[in-house]
This record gives structure tokens, C-alpha cells and sequence, in this order.
């Protein structure tokens, strides 16, 4: 499955040392969902780098609408970390394409 890891990034915090916190979570979340099988895919991996080429000024109009769209393509969804409203909108997504939705690592199955 192609499953897309959501969980705050920079929610609710300015401080930069936080967001690398967060990245590292989601990016250890990614490891694990790769070693069961599975493809998995980071909205904010995905746009970090064209922001950077745009300027931070276009975060905004960068990072949300890349995440949707890749949330598109996704067959699953694991949803970790705390308060996102850009994380719940990628599941609701998923959900609303049928895709399954994971809280944990733990009920996304191997695939052997």
C-alpha cells in the first residue's frame, strides 16, 4: 500500500527546533511503515524543498494543497502526534476515498 504518514509539523509552535522534532517523528513513522512493505509518502517531505526554492513566504500555498494532492493517491493514511489541522484534513480525505486510516503502527499488517 502507498500510505501517507500525518502528524503535526509545525502546528501549534514557531520554534524551528520543534518542527525538526516533528519531521524526525513522522520520518522514524515512515521507516516502520517502509520495513513492513508498504510505500510511504510525507506531505511535508514532499514540499519542504519546493518552499524552500519559493520562499517561505509561500509555505501556506505550497504545503497544504502538495499534501492533499498527494492524500489523493494514498491507499492508507497513519495518522501519529498531536493537534494538526493539516493532519486531519489528509485523513478525512483518505477516508473519504476510501482509503483505511491507522492510528498505529501496529494494526498496519506486514507484508511478507
Amino acid at each position: 500500500m502507498l500510505i501517507m504518514i500525518a502528524g503535526p509539523y509545525k502546528s501549534n509552535t514557531d520554534d524551528p527546533n520543534q518542527w525538526h522534532k516533528n519531521l524526525s517523528l513522522l520520518n522514524r513513522a515512515a521507516l516502520s511503515v517502509l520495513r513492513k512493505g508498504h510505500t510511504p509518502i510525507i506531505g511535508v517531505n514532499m514540499a519542504l524543498p519546493i518552499i524552500a526554492e519559493a520562499g517561505e513566504s509561500e509555505y501556506r500555498s505550497i504545503m497544504m494543497p502538495l499534501s492533499l494532492g498527494l492524500a489523493k493517491r494514498c491507499d492508507a493514511i497513519l495518522r501519529i502526534g498531536g493537534d494538526s489541522a493539516g493532519a486531519d484534513q489528509e485523513v478525512e480525505l483518505v477516508k473519504s476515498i476510501g482509503g483505511k486510516v491507522f492510528y498505529s503502527l501496529e494494526d498496519i499488517p506486514n507484508l511478507d
